[in-house]
């Protein structure tokens, strides 16, 4: 062990709560953290409700940073509380113009918002797309069922927002049910059984969800495996 870890003892509790400090600065602690959370509901408070309700990944960013600069301040004591609370306001002031630009700008909102990603159409998952999105099958699927879709034959478009988030149109209820890839169950408990050589009906990519009357060479997506294509396949 080193020389300074020698000089230390053990289960020394004052050392282990309190630190080698004064105890008296516990009450510095509690007037630096008053001040710095006062401090930052009221920049929050005029920042508006829409940073707070959706954070885009530069405004989770902009978080990150208001904690570690509102964190330090509170119990280190070589760090001054104008120092933070000027670092504070000047994070807040750069989201307040950056949100404004936002606003009245449409390349600066495509810049840092980015744009809406088609994920399905028709029935047919946009590989591509779902690529853009960083998001894999299982997700897309997941998000679907929790709309009461069992088979892709039913989502006209899904769409990956600008705000994270995934919307869907399906097919009216009243119209003639399509086909199309199952996804439910759930892959991971029951996969999809393979179409059988030779098998007569509509059959639908597992690559893809891409529809066809025959499970014959290789689907557009560049797949090779093909599923019964259902209308239901709980029914």
């Amino acid at each position: 062990m080193s020389a300074g870890s020698q000089d230390v003892q053990p289960f020394d509790w004052q050392r282990i709560f309190l630190g080698d400090i004064d105890p008296l600065f516990l009450l510095e602690i509690v007037f630096r953290t008053s001040v710095i959370f006062l401090w930052l509901v009221f920049l929050l408070r005029i920042s508006g409700k829409r940073g707070l309700a959706q954070l885009s990944p530069l405004e989770l960013a902009i978080v990150i940073g208001l904690g570690s600069a509102a964190g330090d301040p509170m119990f280190y004591p070589d760090v001054p509380l104008v120092h933070a609370m000027l670092v504070l306001a000047l994070v807040v002031g750069l989201q307040r113009l950056l949100a404004h630009l936002v606003i009245h700008s449409e390349r600066v909102e495509t810049f840092v918002e980015g744009v809406p990603v088609e994920l399905v159409r028709d029935g047919v998952i946009q590989l591509e797309g779902l690529e853009r999105a960083k998001l894999s099958r299982e997700d897309l699927f997941e998000t679907v069922r929790t709309r009461d879709v069992r088979q892709l034959g039913q989502v006209q478009r899904a769409y990956f927002e600008q705000n994270g988030q995934l919307s869907f149109f399906l097919r009216d209820k009243e119209a003639p049910p399509v086909p199309g890839l199952p996804i439910v169950p759930p892959w991971d408990v029951e996969a999809p059984p393979l179409a059988p050589a030779g098998f007569a009906g509509a059959v639908a990519c597992l690559s893809c969800g891409r529809v066809q009357e025959a499970a014959e060479g290789q689907c557009i997506c560049g797949g090779h495996a093909w599923t019964p294509a259902r209308t239901d396949p709980l029914g």
